[in-house]
């Protein structure tokens, strides 16, 4: 499904145009006819209130933080952004759900760790469970940074809307998002008094029940309160035990919120969340040459274990047990220096989650796993936006202070060998940052900006190891202890060309910062001197990108189309190695392995053919390649050769592209029938760096009927997912042949096939 663009619309400097402006419009316009074969418009959707103009409708974005949000296609940023309704009429559950709708875009949960992001925009991304590394990709809820991926992949329901910016976004979001950023906006509170139910169940035994309501309290207070409950019986089938509902969880949430108006210019919004996850272990699957033999010396013989099957076969099904809290205030005061807001947001977040799992994915016990990550953070920013003249001006503070804590346990060999080991991690980081859009005239506007960022981290890591003092209780001592600073000035320049009322171009150019880190699950014993490897510290990545790009509307909104073009130079690229190990299971290296140049491409695009029928499509495509390589990442023979230089950027997927429909048919006084049907497809794409281990091409269909009532307050959709079964993975990290054959690996796998139906009640 393509990108509900938003419609484009002048800001108040481009009013006052003058005669020779307004010929100038008109000559846009007429080429835009020429160009595209379509006739003009100007006027608004003429378009019945159903899913076709829902998804048509305008969407507010804050990727550029001023006072108030702008519409989408005003921003000169390569964006996909959602509006809560839009989200409900595309059925989005999760974040994961929205990865195939994007180009360029890969929102995969890593699969070792429940809800943890592997998130890749434009081929930067990571591809790891050990929370000490900083994600390319940030999250941010409510104005909050994501301190760590665990505890990312959000079960969706009462949201605002979503922003996908892609591309770095270190000026105005700092915090080490090289890839891009994802903005999460949760409901707000309304005066009004609503209320809205929603149930869900599948044929898989997957049922979800979520509700909120909204409403005044009292005369300048307003009260939200949103509970989400999720019963999953599980989707996997495994051979060793007979479960056919491995993958179970059960999830809740609460998410009560307020907002107070503090007089004419000043309002108090403070969102809270509470949650809790129990989930059976990771669904892995070991594609080994002999895994199939090793299964069958234990009574084993009729597992399937090729790239095409869903089929498990493992004796420990393990378990996870994750809770969070969370608190965000965001205060905004109008003043008068500027015609400006000042806006201030205080958040704090606790996660905590442990689980253990069958890694050899295997029926019989060698290698299993269990592992804990406990974190807190604190951050504030506060930031000022106005206006002075031609100059629209974003200027602020951040600072964010986060305490980890990660303890791993491997267990071989039935449990006769234990190994184990982690750490403990203070984290600081400040920034400062400006950004100054400039009016130079009626048709351009120019873009300076930059920001310093600052970042201390202080680790005390123990190599996992046997007999070290530590066990899934903790660590009584450690064999590394270190800290480091990391510092960068990241600087942006942009050039706006506004071509019309509905057509804009733009070219940006800017820097991205990715500070170093420690390695928290340090695994092996460098060969070179018999000691364990050094957990780190690794130097901070640095990115050079240039963009260009454009979008444009016709016939009123009906037709709209962006696209860009981007070239991005990374140096010092933070990598982990995978390494099969006979003796650890895997050893993973933290480490700074090359210089790379990316590029790509990618276009989106969405037109309403009539009043009820709605034509999407997206296109992505990148190309990467190593400029200069430090590492032995092919991992053969110790030397950096032609090997290295040919093997693929991992998570980089070169073509990402689909088409979608959205069609509704007038039933009568029965209501509204809604049609929704998405093709969507990625390329294959290396997972490790030695590209041994693989993440497959995947086809994605998915559908939804749903009918409405014109004199009712409900609606009614049998929807499915994955509709053609397609296999694909979290990840594929290779294992020793000791631990099944050639090829042997844990390769947790994302579910196939689901259909259910959806009940939506507002009351």
């Amino acid at each position: 499904m393509g990108s509900p663009f938003d419609a484009f619309t002048p800001t108040p400097f481009q009013w006052n145009k003058s005669a020779a402006t307004s010929k100038k419009l008109a000559l846009s316009s007429a080429c835009s006819v020429a160009a595209m074969s379509l006739a003009c418009g100007v006027g608004s959707v003429q378009a019945a209130e159903n899913s076709v103009s829902t998804l048509l409708e305008e969407v507010q974005v804050v990727a550029r933080k001023r006072g108030d949000a702008e519409r989408l296609q005003d921003v000169p940023i390569a964006a996909t952004a959602y509006s809560s309704d839009q989200l409900e009429a595309l059925q989005t559950r999760d974040l994961e759900s929205l990865a195939f709708k994007m180009p360029n875009v890969q929102m995969d949960d890593a699969g070792t760790i429940k809800s943890t992001a592997n998130f890749t925009v434009r081929g930067l991304g990571v591809s790891s469970s050990i929370p000490s590394i900083d994600p390319t990709v940030g999250v941010f809820v409510d104005g909050m940074y994501m301190g760590i991926n665990a505890g990312v992949i959000l079960d969706l329901f009462d949201l605002e809307g979503i922003e996908v910016l892609r591309g770095p976004q270190g000026l105005l979001f700092g915090r080490n998002v090289t890839g891009g950023a994802v903005v999460v906006k949760t409901a707000k509170p309304t005066e009004e008094f609503t209320s809205k139910v929603r149930f869900s169940t599948t044929a898989q035994e997957e049922t979800n029940l979520a509700g909120t309501i909204s409403g005044q309290i009292s005369e300048n207070v307003n009260g939200r309160l949103t509970a989400y409950y999720s019963d999953d019986q599980g989707w996997f089938e495994n051979k060793a035990t007979g479960n056919d509902n491995l993958g179970a969880s059960t999830t809740w949430f609460v998410r009560p919120s307020f907002t107070v108006e503090m007089g004419e210019s000043a309002d108090l919004i403070v969102r809270m969340e509470k949650g809790h996850v129990d989930a059976d272990g990771p669904t892995g699957q070991n594609r080994g040459a002999s895994a199939q033999a090793f299964a069958a010396s234990v009574g084993v013989t009729d597992w399937d274990n090729s790239e095409d099957s869903f089929e498990l076969a493992i004796d420990e099904e393990g378990w996870a047990d994750t809770d969070w809290s969370q608190a965000i205030a965001e205060y905004n005061q109008d003043v008068a220096f500027g015609n400006g807001t000042i806006t201030n947001v205080l958040a704090w977040r606790s996660y905590e989650t442990d689980g253990e799992g069958d890694i050899d994915s295997l029926p019989i016990h060698i290698f299993h796993s269990y592992s804990l990550i406990d974190q807190s953070q604190l951050s504030n920013e506060l930031r000022y936006s106005g206006r002075f003249g031609a100059a629209a001006i974003t200027t602020g503070l951040y600072w964010f202070s986060q305490d980890l804590e990660y303890i791993e346990q491997r267990s071989f060999s039935g449990g006769s060998l234990l190994m184990a080991g982690g750490g403990v991690q203070d984290h600081k980081a400040v920034g400062v940052f400006t950004q100054a859009d400039i009016d130079l005239n009626e048709s351009w506007v120019l873009t300076l900006g930059g920001r310093y960022s600052k970042e201390d981290k202080s680790a005390d890591i123990a190599t996992i190891l046997p007999s070290n003092g530590c066990d899934r209780d903790g660590c009584s001592a450690y064999d590394f202890s270190d800290s480091e600073e990391w510092s960068a000035f990241t600087p942006k320049v942009g050039l706006q060309w506004l071509l019309s009322d509905s057509a804009q171009a733009y070219a940006v150019w800017t820097k991205g910062f990715r500070s170093g880190g420690y390695n928290m699950r340090n695994t092996g014993v460098d060969p070179s001197n018999g000691l364990p490897y050094l957990p780190g510290p690794t130097d901070q990545e640095e990115q050079n990108s240039f963009e260009i790009g454009s979008k444009a509307q016709w016939l009123g909104g009906r037709v709209k189309a962006n696209m860009a073009l981007f070239h991005n130079t990374i140096e010092d690229m933070q990598r982990e190695l995978n390494l099969p190990n006979a003796i650890s299971g895997v050893t993973q290296l933290i480490r700074n392995t090359a210089d790379a140049t990316i590029r790509g491409a990618e276009f989106e695009m969405m037109a309403a053919a009539t009043d009820n029928l709605l034509l999407t499509m997206n296109v992505g495509y990148v190309d990467g390649e190593y400029d200069d390589i430090w590492l032995d990442i092919s991992g053969t023979d110790g030397v950096v050769d032609s090997a290295d230089y040919a093997l693929e950027i991992p998570r980089l997927a070169p073509w990402t592209y689909g088409v979608g429909m959205v069609h509704d048919l007038q039933l009568g006084s029965w209501g509204t029938l809604t049609s929704r049907l998405n093709y969507n497809h990625r390329d294959a794409s290396a997972y490790t760096e030695d590209n041994r281990g693989m993440l497959s091409e995947v086809e994605m269909v998915d559908f939804s009927i749903g009918i409405t009532p014109d004199a009712g307050n409900y609606r009614v959709a049998l929807f499915g997912k994955n509709m053609l079964d397609e296999v694909s993975e979290g990840n594929d990290t290779q294992l020793p042949e000791t631990i099944g054959g050639v090829g042997a690996s844990f390769t947790p796998l994302n579910r196939g096939r689901i259909v259910g139906i959806e009940l939506n009640y507002e009351i």
